[in-house]
C-alpha cells in the first residue's frame, strides 16, 4: 500500500476509537469484515451508541455515522498506522429534534448556500476503494454476506453497482481507481422494492442506487457540492437525486412549509428533504440558548425536514399492520396508539386490514420482512375508491364527534406533571392572547368546581381558553365537555395530548428531572431533592392516566414528552395555526414566548404545616428504560414456535410486567444487607442520579415464570446532555462495592403465568441457572439487548 495514503490525523482518530472501544464497549464497537473480493484484506466497521450523538460535548472522536477503516502494514517495531477506507455523513437530525436544529438556532450558525436534496426512502450504501483496483460496497455498518440472510443490504448494493457500471460500459476497477485517486466515498440510497420495501414505492425505472453525496474520506466532514455529485452520477450510471439550491434559511423554511401542505414535490409524495449547508462563525445576537451545533466553523452541516402527509400516514399504515400481525389475541382487542389514529383514513385502514388479515393471514406472511407493504397499501387505496370504501369513509366522517358550527374553543391539556403543559400554555397565551387558567392556582378544599367556574368565566371574554390542568382522567375531560356543551353555539374541545409511547421509566425520568429542575417554581408539586417524594406522585399519575379516547374531543394536537420546550411550543403553535385558522407568529415572537415561559414564576404557592413523609421504600432497584414486550418479541420472531409458547401465553394473557425493574435489595433483607441498602440510599438521594448500563443477555423461563439476566452492570461514565445527568462519587462507590453475590442474581422479571405466582420466583430461577441447576429451565441467548436506568427507592 502506498505510504502517501497515510494521514496522521486519520490514523490518530482510529487509534482513539480502538482505545475508546476497549474502555467503553457500549459507547463504541468495532466489527471486522473480510473484503469479499480479497478476504486477505480486513476492514473494521465502527458503530457508535446512537443515543450519544445527541450529547454536547460529544463523547466520540468523530460524528461520522458509517465509518470503515483498515490497518496499514508497517515494518516490525513501527507504531500502528491506520487508514479511513469509507466515510459516511456526520449524524444529522430533524428540525427541532435537538437544540441546534431549531430554526431559531440555525439562523445564527449556518450560512448560504442551502442545498435541498430529496430524502430517498431506502437504505444507505457507501461505495469506496480499498485498493486502487478494488471496491467495497457497504451498508451503514456492515460489509458482505450475513449468516442466515439470503442477500444482505451491502450485497444488494454491490449488485446494483455492477449493473449501473455495466450500463455505462464501465468496470469496478475503473471506479475504484477514480475514487482512490480523489480519496472519495460515494454515498447512495438503495431503493429496490423487489429487494426490500419501505414506505414509498419505486417503480423499476427508479430502482437502484440514488447517488446523493460524495464525501472526502478523512476525519473531517466535508461533502462535495451537488453539481459534482450529479456529474459523477451521470458518468458512472447512478440515479441522480433531485436537488434545489436556496439562498437563505428563511427561504428554506417557507419552501418546506409550502411543500408540507401536500407532502408532494413535482407531483410525487416524498418523505422530506435533507438540507445541506455549512457552519459559520456565530452571528451577532447569538446567545447561549441558541445552542451552537457541535461542529467547527467551515464543516459541512446537514439537517432534515420531514413531512407528515402522505408519507407519515403511509408509514402509520405499515406500523399498524405490523402491530396487528404480531398480536397473539383477538385483533379487535389490539391496542393501537391514538397518535397513529388521528387521520380518519387510518382509522378506516385499521378496520379494513383487520378483515383482510382475518380472511387470509398467509397473504401477509412476508410483511414483517419488508415484502407486500406497498401492494397492501395499493389494495386499500383501490378499495377506498370503491362504493363501499367511499361510503365507509363518509360514514366515518359523518359520525365523527364534530359540530357544524363552533363558538369558542377550550384547549384541554392531557398530561402528567413535568410534561411541560403550563410552559406551553403560557407561551400560547402570550402569542395568541388566549385566556389561561390554572387548576394549581386554586387553593381551596374543593378546587375542581372553582377551576371549572374559572374556565366558564374566561369563555365570556375570550374565543380560546386554556384549561390548564393535567386532565389525565376521563372524568376531568367530561366535566370540560359539559362546560363546552352549555355554550351557544357549543365550544370546541382541542386537546394538547402528550403521547405515552415510551417505556414508563423513560416518561418518569423525563418528567421527574423537569420537576427537579424547576425546584420550587410551582404552586403545589415542589421538587424534593432529598427524598424524591415527587417521584411517587408521578408514578401515581402514570398508573392512573386514562388515554384520550377517539370521541372525547373535537380535535387533537399530538405532543411528545421528550420534546425540548422550543420544540413543544413549535409543535403546539403549528397545531393551533392549522386547527384554529390563526396567523402564524414570526420566529422572533415564538422565541420570545419560549423565554417568557422558561422564566415563569407562579404568583401564589400553597403552604402546608404538615411535615414531609419519611423516606420509606419497600425496596431499591433499577428501572430499565425499555419496552419489554417490543424488545423481546422482536428477538423471538425467528425462533421455532415451540420455543416461544410460554412467551405467547404471557402476551395473550397480558402477563408482561408493566413496570420492569431490577431489584437490588429489599426491606425484608435490610438487616443482613445494610451496607447495600445504604449504598442504594446514597445514590437515590443524589439530585441528578447517575445512570447504570447493562446487557440483558439471557431469557430464562419454566412453566411458571420468565426472567432476563442482567450482565455487565456498570456505571455510565460519559455525561449525557440529553438527560442532564453526570457521573459522581457515590455512583463510583456503588459500582465498586456492590457485592458479587448480588450482581450475579440481578434480573428482570418478565412475567408470571398467573397472578397467584409471586414474581420473586424469577430470582430462584436465575439463581438455579447460574449455579448450573438447569433442569426444567429453558434458556435463550439474546444478542444486542441492553438498557440503562437509575437506582430508585420503590414501593
Amino acid at each position: 500500500m502506498s505510504k502517501s495514503r497515510f494521514n496522521e490525523e486519520d490514523s490518530k482518530l482510529v487509534i482513539d476509537l480502538y482505545r475508546l472501544s476497549r474502555t467503553s464497549s457500549k459507547l463504541v464497537q468495532g466489527n471486522e469484515y473480510a473484503v469479499p473480493s480479497d478476504p486477505s484484506i480486513i476492514v473494521t466497521s465502527w458503530k457508535m451508541n446512537e443515543f450519544k450523538y445527541y450529547d454536547v460535548p460529544s463523547p466520540f472522536p468523530t460524528l461520522a455515522r458509517g465509518l470503515f477503516t483498515r490497518q496499514l502494514l508497517t515494518a516490525p517495531g513501527d507504531e500502528n498506522r491506520f487508514q479511513i477506507i469509507a466515510r459516511g455523513y456526520d449524524k444529522f437530525f430533524n428540525i427541532g429534534e435537538v437544540p441546534w436544529t431549531d430554526w431559531s438556532s440555525m439562523q445564527f450558525h449556518t450560512g448560504p448556500d442551502y442545498t435541498l436534496s430529496v430524502k430517498s426512502n431506502g437504505c444507505i450504501i457507501s461505495i469506496a476503494p480499498v485498493t486502487p483496483s478494488k471496491l467495497i460496497v457497504t451498508s451503514k455498518h456492515a460489509l458482505g454476506p450475513i449468516q442466515g440472510v439470503e442477500e444482505s443490504h451491502s450485497q444488494a448494493g454491490h449488485r446494483w453497482v455492477r449493473k449501473h457500471l455495466a450500463d455505462r460500459g464501465k468496470t469496478e476497477e475503473q471506479l475504484a481507481a477514480t475514487l482512490w485517486e480523489k480519496r472519495w466515498t460515494a454515498v447512495a440510497e438503495l431503493c429496490d422494492d423487489s429487494f426490500e420495501e419501505h414506505v414509498l414505492a419505486y417503480p423499476p425505472e427508479k430502482s437502484g442506487l440514488h447517488l446523493h453525496g460524495i464525501n472526502e474520506t478523512h476525519k473531517a466532514f466535508l461533502t462535495l457540492p451537488p453539481n459534482i455529485v450529479d456529474m459523477f452520477a451521470e458518468e458512472w450510471g447512478f440515479i441522480k437525486t433531485p436537488t434545489l439550491v436556496l439562498n437563505s434559511l428563511s427561504e428554506v423554511k417557507a419552501f418546506t412549509d409550502d411543500i408540507a401542505k401536500t407532502g408532494k414535490w413535482n407531483g410525487e409524495p416524498l418523505e422530506g428533504f435533507v438540507v445541506r449547508t455549512h457552519i459559520t462563525d456565530p452571528k451577532p445576537g447569538s446567545t447561549v440558548r441558541d445552542r451552537r451545533p457541535p461542529y467547527p466553523t467551515g464543516s459541512s452541516f446537514f439537517f432534515k425536514v420531514k413531512f407528515d402527509d402522505p408519507y407519515m400516514m403511509y408509514r402509520d399504515w405499515r406500523e399498524v399492520t405490523k402491530t396487528l400481525l404480531s398480536a397473539k389475541g383477538p385483533l379487535d382487542e389490539v391496542n393501537i396508539p391514538k397518535s397513529k389514529l388521528k387521520r380518519q383514513e387510518t382509522q378506516l385502514y385499521v378496520k379494513w386490514v383487520k378483515e383482510e388479515i382475518k380472511k387470509n393471514r398467509t397473504a401477509f406472511s412476508e410483511f414483517n420482512k419488508g415484502k407486500g407493504i406497498i401492494s397492501t397499501r395499493e389494495r386499500f387505496l383501490d378499495w377506498m375508491k370503491s362504493k363501499q370504501g367511499a361510503k365507509d369513509l363518509k360514514d366515518l366522517k359523518e359520525n365523527a364527534p364534530q359540530r357544524s358550527k363552533f363558538g369558542e374553543t377550550i384547549i384541554v391539556p392531557v398530561a402528567i406533571p413535568g410534561c411541560g403543559k403550563t410552559a406551553v400554555s403560557i407561551a400560547l397565551a402570550h402569542l395568541f392572547g388566549f385566556g389561561h387558567t390554572q387548576s394549581d392556582d386554586v387553593h381551596v378544599k374543593k378546587a375542581a368546581p372553582v377551576f371549572i367556574k374559572n374556565v366558564a368565566t374566561l369563555l365570556k371574554h375570550h374565543d380560546v381558553v386554556i384549561a390548564d390542568k393535567n386532565n389525565h382522567l376521563r372524568r376531568h375531560r367530561e366535566t370540560l365537555l359539559c362546560v363546552a356543551s352549555k355554550r351557544n353555539p357549543p365550544a370546541r374541545l382541542l386537546a394538547l395530548n402528550w403521547s405515552f409511547d415510551k417505556p414508563p421509566a423513560t416518561i418518569h425520568r423525563l418528567c421527574g428531572d423537569r420537576i427537579l429542575s424547576r425546584g420550587d417554581r410551582h404552586q403545589t408539586l415542589l421538587a424534593d431533592a432529598e427524598t424524591k417524594s415527587h417521584e411517587d406522585v408521578l408514578w401515581q399519575f402514570i398508573r392512573d392516566r386514562e388515554e384520550l379516547g377517539d370521541n372525547e374531543v373535537d380535535a387533537s394536537i399530538e405532543m411528545e414528552v421528550e420534546d425540548s420546550l422550543e420544540a413543544a411550543v413549535s409543535r403546539a403553535v403549528d397545531g393551533c395555526v392549522q386547527i384554529l385558522g390563526l396567523q402564524k407568529p414570526s420566529q422572533e415572537r415564538i422565541d420570545e414566548a419560549v423565554q417568557i415561559a422558561r422564566e415563569y414564576e407562579p404568583k401564589t404557592k400553597k403552604t402546608s404545616d404538615k411535615k414531609a413523609k419519611g423516606f420509606e421504600p419497600r425496596y431499591f432497584g433499577i428501572l430499565p428504560e425499555i419496552d419489554l414486550q417490543k424488545a423481546i418479541g422482536t428477538r423471538l420472531e425467528e425462533i421455532p414456535q415451540d420455543k416461544k409458547a410460554f412467551w405467547d401465553e404471557l402476551v395473550a394473557n397480558k402477563r408482561i410486567t408493566d413496570r420492569p425493574h431490577i431489584t437490588i435489595t429489599h426491606q425484608k433483607n435490610r438487616s443482613e444487607q445494610l451496607h447495600v441498602w445504604e449504598l442504594c440510599e446514597a445514590v437515590h438521594r443524589i439530585p441528578r442520579p447517575p445512570f447504570f448500563s447493562f446487557n440483558l443477555a439471557y431469557l430464562l423461563w419454566n412453566d411458571r415464570v420468565m426472567a432476563l439476566t442482567v450482565e455487565d452492570f456498570e456505571l455510565v461514565t460519559e455525561s449525557d446532555g440529553n438527560v442532564d445527568t453526570y457521573p459522581n462519587h457515590e455512583g463510583s462507590i456503588f459500582i465498586s462495592q456492590l457485592p458479587h453475590q448480588i450482581r450475579d442474581i440481578l434480573h428482570i422479571t418478565v412475567g408470571t403465568a398467573n397472578s397467584s405466582i409471586p414474581p420473586v420466583e424469577a430470582k430462584a430461577l436465575v439463581e438455579a441457572w447460574r449455579h448450573g441447576n438447569k433442569s426444567g429451565i429453558n434458556s435463550l441467548e439474546i444478542e444486542g439487548l441492553s438498557a440503562r436506568g437509575r437506582v430508585k427507592g420503590l414501593t
